[in-house]
């Protein structure tokens, strides 16, 4: 069945184009039809940049006309999540803190996709300042999952994974703090991919872990996710976290085998120590026969214990994300919604010891991880625990109770690739990740590349189902009347001892994640060897 425009891949478009059967002008304004239909129903974009689109893809048009293609992407649209700075272009991080918020420059992804020749096609909804949950108490709603209306959609890069599924653009950029790439990719059925920190430059985009962040694309094919990649990696002088290290040609490495190749399953994470359901499990044993008739050698791999990396990683995220926000908090806590202030406050109550430790820490389990990969070319495990659950039934304690799968790949700061690898029965997207060594990213997309075009999964899209009835949304916060009042007592306590007021629901939310966050801290080794380095004194 041959392709509408919307449906056409960074890779086809790029094809097209140079051959003349497609204009950018007429792919952008296919691109535009799709965001003006179904926009209304998936919430994905909160900006969309409809005359600089336009007037970019005029642009391109003549100029491939008059000299021919900058690059892949030169006259292909693409959208960023609305943590990217773009001149002129309000970045708000889906707040109504920063809804008045126009940068004077550009991130320098941003720059590099300019440069590329790529027409922008706006902003993108996220989780707020990309904390990874639902919220219903801010200026825009909460995008929603195309392939099932009332589903999550993943976060916190929610309307980057929506936009592609939704054929509303062909690539977006997200971020990465403990899975907010790979989950929207896993939930809306794209790729997403966390290239190693330190690959792609963070400047100009709004922080919540400088520790963890790391920014990457998602995208609807492997190929299009190595062409997105190769745009935005390499050494910014600017931004003092990027790796002077050559970049590689990602789409040279796409081949369709995998004879020799030795990858590692980490099934203790997702059938042991964070059960997934039964159709994900099964997913996973079909991939690994999958891989196998490709020619690679599966061997089960032991890593670290999953709660570990969730110590790790959740004390520094909170700890960081606190000190980036605690004089906004202070001032006007209004302004952020009752799922950011939950999952942020808890930081202001880490001592900084334990910190400290955290970071200690992340760097042991990293080390540990690189040891675990010896014997192996890469690593695979499941993305999530099962398919998208029902948007509105969320909670914020969430993000404390269960270990991610994809925190461990942020704690070892390698790179992670999430891709689809079937579908529940009700029509669900399934995904697992693949993971490289430091800087192996061209690895991790060789494999994607091959097993995604043995298998079919790529021929279905999201038909923007509605469910056969709406729940309504529940407090995402804690029930003040079930918390333990001696507790409420003490942490209200420890709070204005640090010159703070907090209403009793924000204490009662407080009182309700700091178990949570205490028993993280609990598994933190408090006997480091002095020569066990911040994870922020590193060199690969």
């Amino acid at each position: 069945m041959k392709k509408t425009l919307h449906e056409l891949s960074i890779a086809e478009c790029a094809r097209e184009i140079a051959s003349g059967a497609v204009s950018p002008v007429e792919l952008t304004e296919a691109c535009l039809s799709v965001i003006e239909t179904h926009n209304p129903d998936v919430n994905a974009f909160l900006d969309v940049t409809v005359d600089l689109a336009r007037t970019q893809a005029r642009a391109a048009e003549e100029e491939i006309h008059r000299i021919g293609s900058r690059s892949p992407m030169h006259g292909v649209p693409f959208a960023l999540k609305d943590i990217y700075d773009t001149r002129g272009i309000a970045t708000t991080g889906h707040s109504a803190l920063y809804r008045q918020r126009i940068p004077a420059e550009d991130s320098a992804c941003t720059e590099r996709l300019y440069s590329a020749g790529a027409v922008l096609l706006g902003k993108l909804a996220t989780h707020e300042f990309a904390t990874g949950g639902p919220a219903y108490d801010l200026p825009w709603p909460p995008a929603s999952n195309p392939w099932l209306l009332d589903r999550f959609p993943g976060g916190s890069s929610s309307g980057s994974g929506v936009a592609v599924a939704a054929g509303m653009v062909p690539g977006a950029l997200g971020s990465d703090t403990a899975g907010s790439i790979r989950l929207p990719a896993a939930f809306c059925g794209v790729v997403g991919l966390k290239p190693t920190y330190g690959r792609v430059s963070k400047r100009g985009v709004l922080p919540l872990s400088w520790t963890l962040d790391t920014c990457g694309p998602l995208t609807w094919t492997v190929e299009d996710a190595a062409i997105m990649l190769q745009i935005i990696a390499g050494h910014d002088p600017l931004d003092p976290c990027t790796v002077q290290r050559s970049v590689p040609d990602y789409t040279a490495a796409l081949r369709e085998d995998l004879k020799g190749m030795r990858i590692g399953i980490v099934r203790h994470f997702y059938e042991e120590e964070s059960p997934a359901d039964a159709v994900t499990v099964a997913a996973m044993e079909d991939a690994v026969k999958i891989l196998e008739g490709l020619g690679a050698t599966l061997v089960d791999v032991v890593l670290p214990p999953l709660a570990d990396y969730q110590a790790a990683t959740r004390i520094i995220i909170v700890s960081e994300a606190f000190a980036i926000h605690r004089e906004n908090l202070l001032l006007k806590p209004e302004l952020y919604s009752a799922v950011t202030r939950y999952r942020i406050m808890p930081g202001a109550l880490v001592a900084a010891a334990d910190y400290s430790n955290a970071l200690r820490f992340q760097r042991v389990l990293a080390d540990k991880t690189l040891c675990a990969m010896k014997s192996v070319d890469a690593l695979l495990t499941a993305t999530t625990h099962g398919p998208a659950p029902v948007q509105s039934q969320m909670r914020a304690e969430a993000n404390f109770a269960r270990p991610p799968l994809t925190g461990p790949f942020n704690a070892a700061q390698l790179p992670a690739l999430s891709i689809c690898n079937g579908y529940a029965p009700e029509g669900l997207p399934l995904a697992m990740q693949i993971v490289g060594r430091p800087f192996d990213e061209a690895t991790v997309l060789h494999i994607g590349h091959a097993y995604e075009r043995a298998t079919n999964w790529r021929d279905r899209r999201p038909a923007f189902k509605h469910p056969n009835n709406y729940l309504e949304a529940i407090s995402p916060g804690a029930n003040i009347e079930e918390v333990d009042s001696k507790a409420f007592e003490d942490y209200q306590a420890r709070i204005e001892s640090q010159g703070m007021q907090l209403d009793e629901l924000q204490l009662a939310d407080l009182t309700e994640a700091m178990p949570h966050l205490e028993a993280m801290i609990a598994r933190i080794p408090q006997g480091l060897e002095f020569t066990d380095l911040p994870s922020s004194i590193f060199a690969w």
